[in-house]
């Protein structure tokens, strides 16, 4: 065994203490959000390489938190002095690297027993896996081959999703469908991404004339931002509504006034002209807080439907999908049956971390002449066992708890009155926004009866403040706290 191969172990092991500290750190929503979709690529012991799937992505955390990344790598390996993000597809150019598709957690290192990657979505045939542009003059967003209707788990927390695309992939250019625009919302890792592709392809090859084209948020905004500076924005536009099937991907990250107020357009002139819409997104229509009003609007007046957590059986499904994958890849695969039900049983997140637990079992298979057994498999997915998704919390569910707890009404925190027994709670509300929510202080001064963003920095400073003198303010927020998680 050389000393690459005990680099390359070293290197996922620590990265994914990294990733735990990070979701202790950040937050699990703030996780969710930017290092989810993060994997390991290499390390040589002075730097780390990781990739991500977008540019976006990309330029986030590397403005954000390439401070932290560095910082707490050095705690994992003390010579670690630069980490460096890289695109995913980049990735996948280069001379036998292992392919990283969206819904892999943990990335398996080349091996001795085989160069072919650790596991392949299920059903899969064997097939180059270069991303597939849009084949139209519109162009498009990569779509990946593997990601078909065929090889996506169905489940009854994703049947009614998965019939609602596949009847939008097989409807005809020009006829309508009951869903339009079609809206699917789902917490990371439990195939959106996969639908929103699969659809993509099945339209195309059903009806080769029909104009389809996906795009991620971050694609959008570049190409309508590239049509600005090059004063092409009107053939952006016909471009954009000349086509048949639009499908959006990630739009959480649709940012800037004129880019949704273009996409708005967009959206509103497809539907008028019976042409089919379907977005896809990480939470409900309603509460994306930084989407102008009028697309939230728009989006809420089509069919919505959420891919639910996976339960046991489609767990089961899709650990077995997996390892079937992984065995044709890898003839003389053996992870005991055992085995493949304690992953479907104790991970229990989303399909990605299934997947990246069973990686990680199929390179513990490659890299050791031990068997895969069930005692190993605790040791290997320790981080992974049990961890669920934190819920959600919105700020109106703050506003909701704070209201009960201190005897206020929400009106009275969002009005501009200032008694005392009005400010505080309004204060700590504020706070409770910023600390348990991913909003920023513009977006919650907003909720709170449109109040300046120096206005929330200076009720947490204050709450902040208070609770360092008063240790029973701070037990009594800290209640609240257990209140809204409830």
């Amino acid at each position: 065994m050389d000393g690459s191969d005990a680099s390359g172990r070293t290197g996922v092991e620590a990265w994914a203490r990294v990733k735990q500290r990070l979701r202790t750190e950040l937050g699990e929503d703030v996780f969710q959000s930017w290092f989810a979709r993060v994997e390991f690529v290499a390390t040589d012991g002075l730097s780390v390489e990781l990739s991500v799937p977008t540019r976006f992505l990309k330029s986030w955390i590397v403005s954000h938190y390439q401070d932290k990344l560095i910082a707490l790598w050095q705690t994992e390996i003390a010579s670690i002095r630069r980490v460096e993000i890289a695109m995913r597809s980049a990735v996948r150019l280069r001379p036998q690297a292992v392919p990283a598709a969206e819904e892999r957690a943990v990335e398996a290192p080349a091996a001795p027993r085989a160069a072919a990657p650790a596991v392949a979505p299920a059903a899969a045939a064997p097939q180059p896996l270069r991303p597939v542009e849009a084949e139209s003059a519109h162009g498009g967003s990569p779509v990946d081959p593997r990601f078909t209707f065929e090889t996506f788990c169905e489940g009854a927390a994703n049947r009614v999703a998965f019939a609602a695309a596949k009847a939008v992939a097989e409807t005809p250019a020009g006829r309508a469908t009951p869903y339009n625009p079609l809206y699917i919302h789902a917490g990371v890792g439990r195939g959106k991404t996969h639908l929103l592709h699969a659809v993509t392809q099945a339209a195309r090859r059903i009806d080769p004339a029909r104009r389809v084209v996906y795009l991620t948020a971050e694609h959008f905004m570049v190409r309508f931002v590239a049509a600005l500076k090059t004063q092409s924005t009107l053939a952006f536009k016909e471009g954009l509504r000349d086509i048949d099937l639009l499908l959006i991907d990630d739009l959480q990250f649709l940012q800037g006034k004129s880019v949704q107020q273009e996409f708005c357009h967009t959206l509103n002139a497809l539907i008028d002209g019976a042409r089919q819409v379907v977005v896809a997104a990480d939470r409900p229509a309603a509460e994306l807080e930084t989407l102008d009003e009028r697309v939230r609007s728009r989006l809420r007046g089509g069919v919505a439907f959420e891919i639910a957590t996976p339960d046991l059986e489609l767990r089961q499904h899709i650990v077995l999908g997996r390892y079937e994958a992984a065995l044709r890849q890898h003839p003389g695969l053996d992870i005991p049956p055992m085995v493949l039900d304690y992953v479907a049983r104790t991970v229990v997140s989303n399909g990605r971390d299934l997947e990246g637990a069973l990686n990680r079992l199929v390179a513990q298979w490659q890299y050791t002449d031990q068997p895969v057994t069930l005692a190993s498999a605790e040791i290997s997915l320790r981080d992974l066992v049990g961890v669920r998704e934190a819920k959600r919390v919105r700020i109106e569910d703050i506003q909701k708890a704070v209201s009960r707890h201190y005897n206020v009404s929400k009106a009275d925190l969002l009005s501009s009155r200032r008694t005392r027994t009005i400010v505080r709670p309004r204060q700590i509300a504020m706070y409770l926004s910023k600390m348990l929510t991913p909003r920023s202080l513009p977006e919650i001064g907003r909720r709170f009866g449109g109040r300046d963003h120096t206005t929330v920095l200076h009720a947490v400073r204050k709450v902040e403040e208070l609770m360092a003198a008063d240790a029973t303010l701070a037990d009594e927020i800290e209640l609240i706290k257990r209140l809204i998680d409830e």
